[in-house]
């Protein structure tokens, strides 16, 4: 105890200042993220400047030159890491864009700076991870995260909140259950196309369509879960631990939000399209094969750079020549590019390539859309009306809607759902309404023809919302040499709107 005391009173006032910077700055950051538990660390604090009776700089007293490097570096690698960590969850993230769902706004290899603090940082569910790794460990390959502690949801004030045509990073929805040797694609499409594809296979039903949806689902997962040399460990992932995506918010908490023929209204009102949406478009040529530098004109990615299927050609009305033969490209162009492509003299005939149609449902070129299996011909061009929900608002349940608000009810927001004999139990409890304890969003690609997003697993919760992209730090393209063009300048440190 004297030598406690001796310590406090042997201390410089120069340590003094530093503890007492340094613990307000540690009580602001409590009060930000409205943890006290966290008063605990205090003393470790007072020890650290004042007291030290842990040795914690012990190394710097050793007679091995070795230890005293080799420590050196440990001391700063973990600072380095504690610092990243902190700025990490609460300021700013690294994010580059892996495909190119948001073309021509955002491009594939963009990388972005993303501000946390624009929407309000998350306070994490899963505090105990590795600094810039999302959910798994490069090399290692074991989870870059301890499942213990789990916090609940908690945002920090924010200088504002999700706009509409906001560019967004937020964590995928669907990703909270993933089967490891397949994430291209989310769990819940994975056992509905296993699920869909065993009964169509094997005629257990005669009509598909008329199939519920918990059937084909439950089918499809034990299949899925009894196969794991195709689709490897289903794991389950926190919320802060899933995939980052990036889309554009075009529906906000409240809205009724329909697409007729690939246009998006609000509440009945057109909403107006980002300037530089793409749309696919069915291409006729008169045999001539577009060259590389017309696609460079048109600004077309050699990964999209791809012949129409030939069932899609049928559909679309294309026939071929006198000698049976169809060059038919399927493009993903802006309205200025659509307009270039038609000025190409071998260019004979352009349509849209339209979703509009229902078609077989394991057709492989037709997109899946939310609420899987949701009998009512919705596409990806042709969609809705949805609301989205609101927090605290309350919605009457019905057959009808319960497939669109189920996934809220039981996997966003944590509540055991059952339908008996067409009745609705939540928790136990008979009931025919539904308050929201959330806001939710719709968001959706520029690259509407080529983007997995709302139309395709549903609403993004509020707790879901990473941060906002500020800016492009750098661009390469994945097409071009260092020496041809690989870097585009142009993009750099450009603002995102």
């Amino acid at each position: 105890m004297k030598d406690f005391s001796k310590r406090i009173k042997d201390a410089p006032a120069s340590k003094w200042i530093k503890f007492a910077v340094v613990a307000t700055l540690f009580v602001l950051w409590l009060m930000w993220i409205g943890n006290c538990w966290l008063l605990l660390l205090t003393p470790v604090i007072f020890d650290i400047y004042i007291t030290k009776l842990i040795p914690w700089t012990y190394w710097k007293k050793s007679k091995s030159p070795v230890v005293r490097k080799v420590m050196e570096w440990v001391d700063a690698i973990v600072f380095a890491l504690i610092a990243v960590y902190f700025i990490n969850i609460f300021f700013f993230q690294n994010y580059q864009i892996p495909s190119s769902s948001l073309e021509k706004t955002l491009l594939v290899g963009d990388f972005l700076f993303v501000g946390k603090y624009n929407y309000g940082a998350r306070v994490p569910n899963t505090p105990l991870s590795f600094p810039l790794a999302q959910h798994t460990l490069p090399i290692l390959n074991c989870k870059s995260y301890i499942d213990w502690p789990q916090w609940d949801y908690k945002r920090l004030k924010g200088p504002g909140t999700v706009q509409r045509y906001d560019i967004v990073v937020f964590n995928f929805p669907a990703g909270d259950t993933v089967a490891i040797n397949n994430q291209v694609s989310d769990y819940y499409t994975i056992c509905v196309k296993t699920g869909l594809d065993q009964l169509y296979r094997f005629g257990k039903r005669a009509n598909i369509t008329e199939v519920p949806y918990n059937e084909i689902f439950n089918f499809g997962r034990k299949i899925v879960h009894s196969d794991q040399n195709q689709f490897g460990e289903i794991v389950f992932r926190p919320v802060d631990r899933r995939e980052n995506y990036v889309k554009r918010c075009v529906g906000l908490p409240g809205d009724t939000l329909q697409i007729i023929n690939t246009q998006v209204y609000i509440d009945g009102v057109k909403l107006e399209n980002p300037k530089k949406m793409q749309q696919n478009y069915l291409v006729q040529t008169d045999g001539t094969r577009i060259s590389l530098e017309n696609f460079r004109r048109l600004n077309v990615s050699v990964e999209d750079q791809r012949f129409a299927h030939p069932d899609k050609a049928y559909l679309s009305g294309f026939q071929p020549d006198s000698l049976g033969n169809l060059t038919l490209y399927e493009l993903p162009l802006t309205e200025e590019a659509l307009t270039l492509v038609k000025k190409f003299s071998f260019v004979k005939e352009v349509k849209l390539d339209t979703f509009a149609d229902p078609v077989c449902p394991l057709c492989e070129w037709k997109n899946f859309t939310y609420p899987l299996c949701y009998n009512k011909g919705w596409t990806v061009d042709n969609y809705g009306p949805i609301w989205i929900p609101k927090k605290g608002a309350t919605i009457q349940l019905t057959a009808d809607n319960l497939p669109v608000y189920e996934r809220v009810i039981r996997n966003y927001e944590n509540n055991s759902l059952d339908v008996k004999d067409s009745v609705i139990y939540i928790n136990g409890k008979l009931t025919d309404s539904y308050t929201f304890k959330m806001d939710y969003f719709w968001m959706m690609g520029d690259n509407r023809h080529n983007s997995a997003d709302s139309r395709s697993w549903g609403f993004v919760p509020e707790d879901h919302i990473v941060g906002k992209p500020l800016f492009i730090w750098l661009s390469l393209d994945k097409d071009r040499g260092w020496f041809d063009g690989k870097i585009r300048w142009s993009r750099l440190f450009s603002s995102i709107k």
